[in-house]
């Protein structure tokens, strides 16, 4: 890795090397540490487990993927390193990208709490201040396909931020501007959830201990990556031809409400009627309009999607069936006995996916995946559970 790539121009991320191996990204030298000037955002979902368990998921990771949409816009799709947690988002900035970077987050804390009644935290702070505490921020790209990436976060310096931001440390004082709408252009939630095809759909959060090695909990990633060698697509939940698409759509209402403006919500959603009506013909029908060929489209959407990730620790939304658990278990168990590592599973029937896509006609369209039934913030919720006696 070359330890000599810059460190204080907006362009530090863009430069990293793509990694297509995912495995690869366990070892602690596929990251590079940002620059001290960048500036770290995060943002939770205050009471997400209530939320789930009103049947409101779907709201709860379009809220969660809408802060990653509004820094995408913000920063005119300029490459910016992000992480979808189903329940909130992680990201950092460049240092001249910071106020368009705390305004979008504003507002979509606003538009949250307007729309959906939801109560997002935010908050931002700089990598120095994070290194000052005692942690790090590393980055490293995943690409895995040729059209996206998605940053990958080593150190522990967002999982810091976002336990300081909710014990009332970090936060974000109101703009003194007025609160404009946030601009979510490409965000979506179109396709139907996914059955699992094997036995279930496996949410996976796992986290390091404290003081443990960045090495030693590389190892036990690289054994759980390793036990879903043997499902089928190492237990990828999107099917080979891509989701199913429905009519009306699952996440019309939701849509809506993101994408209204300042007209009337019934009227947006009068017009997403009729613009997925149009598109549940062109994916039945199989059509192909001009650049647009909706068989390759929806075989593309696997491949550009984000089952798995490291996030200061290891995520996985898995399809996976009995025998490919019981073995991720064991390894699990084994390395929390050893006082490596602490987890949280989560088994649901469905996944689903919340989308950005900057042109239908464009490859680099990404797909959020995540457990239809709480997935991320309910395995993530059963981490100290998992902890030994």
């Amino acid at each position: 890795m070359d330890q000599h790539l810059p460190h204080s121009t907006q362009d530090f991320y863009k430069n990293l090397p793509r990694i297509a191996e995912f495995s690869r990204l366990a070892a602690p030298d596929a990251y590079m540490p940002l620059p001290d000037d960048w500036v770290v955002g995060v943002a939770d979902i205050v009471g997400s487990t209530n939320e789930i368990a009103a049947g409101r998921y779907k709201v709860v990771n379009m809220v969660g993927a809408a802060v990653i949409s509004a820094q995408l816009n913000a920063a005119e799709l300029r490459p910016v390193p992000y992480i979808f947690a189903g329940d909130g988002a992680g990201f950092a900035v460049w240092p001249t990208q910071r106020v368009a970077a705390e305004r979008a987050l504003l507002a979509v804390q606003h538009w949250a709490e307007q729309e959906f009644s939801i109560t997002l935290r935010v908050a931002m702070v700089t990598v120095a201040d994070i290194r000052r505490a005692g942690q790090d921020v590393r980055v490293a790209r995943h690409a895995p396909s040729e059209a996206v990436d998605f940053a990958m976060f080593s150190g522990g310096g967002l999982a810091w931020a976002e336990t300081q931001m909710k014990a009332g440390n970090l936060r974000m004082l109101d703009t003194p501007d007025p609160v404009t709408a946030p601009d979510l252009t490409g965000l979506s939630c179109r396709w139907s959830n996914m059955d699992a095809q094997n036995g279930t759909i496996l949410s996976l959060v796992m986290k390091p201990s404290a003081g443990v090695s960045p090495e030693a909990f590389a190892k036990v990633a690289q054994d759980v990556i390793r036990t879903t060698d043997g499902n089928d697509r190492g237990g990828h939940p999107v099917p080979d031809d891509g989701p199913g698409f429905g009519f009306p759509p699952p996440g019309l209402g939701i849509e809506a409400q993101a994408q209204h403006g300042t007209r009337p919500v019934w009227l947006k959603k009068l017009s997403l009627l009729a613009l997925n009506l149009m598109i549940f013909v062109i994916f039945s029908a199989r059509l192909r309009m001009g650049r647009f060929n909706s068989t390759d489209y929806r075989r593309s959407i696997g491949p550009n999607a984000d089952f798995r990730k490291f996030d200061d620790g290891l995520k996985m939304t898995l399809d996976c069936d009995a025998q490919a658990q019981a073995r991720i278990e064991v390894v699990l168990k084994e390395a929390a006995e050893q006082g490596l590592v602490n987890y949280g599973l989560h088994t649901q029937a469905q996944a689903m996916m919340t989308c950005l896509v900057p042109s239908a006609t464009d490859a680099g369209h990404m797909h959020f995946v995540d457990g239809a039934s709480g997935g991320y913030a309910l395995a993530a919720a059963k981490l100290d559970q998992a902890l030994p006696a």
